[in-house]
Parts: structure tokens; C-alpha cells; sequence
């Protein structure tokens, strides 16, 4: 489908006494401060123009966690989310860089609405490792395959 929206984003992981946990991001503003199950997601981004989609999900996965990604990074495929977007996605293995402190880019919303007011956010309010299960319960229904998928890769699948 030409002209569908496409995004970009990682799945960090790591394995803890033998389970797989996943590193999902909290979106930031007014509208999630008090949404939780179904709202979180991997931290994901749209491409610049001309960019290539893993180092737009590298970039934003920076932006998004403060967390510079290395190693190798697993293809995970695309899903499609319930608003049409495409999203792209890899999975890396890693944990939080020691002392790790969330930083990420902020955004100016008007808040209230029509009130004039405008207030900056952070893109995402919180990030935390889950295991399998929560992580479903967590992230939006429509990035569920991307988890299951990593789990198939790394042998992980029970």
C-alpha cells in the first residue's frame, strides 16, 4: 500500500536466571498519565526523509530511553498497527548501562485543551524490563507479535 506511514523502532532484552525480559517505554503527556495495560510500546520512531529505517530505530530508541544501542541487531519484521502505521522493528541484547537514569526528548502540547496554555512533556514518562507476560499485558495489542517473534529467534518460545 503506497503512502502507508512507516516507523522504526528496537526491542531491547535480556535474560535474567534463564527468562527473556523486554525493555518497553511509557508515552509521555496528558493523554497516558493515567493509561497503563495496552499502552506501552517499544521505542519506536517516523524516519526522516530518506533515512534508512534501522538507523531511525536506532535514533529514536537514543531519544527515547537516553540508552546509545549497540550490538547486533535481530530483524524482527514489520507489524501494523491499528491506526494504519507500519512499524519496523530489531531486537538487541543489553541491559541498563549502570546508574541508568531515563532521559529522553520533550514536546509542547496545548494543555488544557483550548485553554492557549502550552506545557512541554516528555516523549516518554517511564521505561522498565518486563517479563514475557506482563510485557503482553503492557505493550499495545498489535506489537504482541513482535515479542513472540523474538522469543522464536533466540529460542526462547515455551
Amino acid at each position: 500500500m503506497a503512502g502507508r506511514r512507516k516507523s522504526a523502532g528496537l526491542i531491547m532484552f535480556r535474560r535474567v536466571n534463564g527468562e527473556t525480559e523486554v525493555f518497553l517505554a511509557h508515552p509521555g503527556g496528558p493523554y497516558f498519565h493515567k493509561k497503563d495495560d495496552g499502552h506501552w510500546s517499544i521505542p519506536k520512531g517516523e524516519p526522516d526523509t530518506e533515512e534508512e529505517l534501522l538507523v531511525t530505530a536506532i535514533r529514536e530508541f537514543k531519544e527515547e530511553t537516553g540508552i546509545t544501542p549497540i550490538g547486533e541487531f535481530i530483524p524482527l519484521g514489520s507489524i501494523v498497527q491499528k491506526g494504519g502505521k507500519e512499524v519496523f522493528a530489531w531486537a538487541f541484547e543489553s541491559d541498563l548501562p549502570k546508574n541508568y537514569v531515563h532521559e529522553c526528548n520533550f514536546f509542547e502540547e496545548e494543555w488544557p485543551p483550548n485553554s492557549g496554555e502550552y506545557r512541554e512533556f516528555p516523549e516518554v514518562d517511564k521505561v522498565g524490563f518486563f517479563g514475557i507476560e506482563e510485557a503482553k499485558q503492557k505493550i499495545k495489542g498489535t506489537q504482541i507479535p513482535l515479542i513472540e517473534r523474538l522469543l522464536r529467534i533466540t529460542g526462547q518460545e515455551k
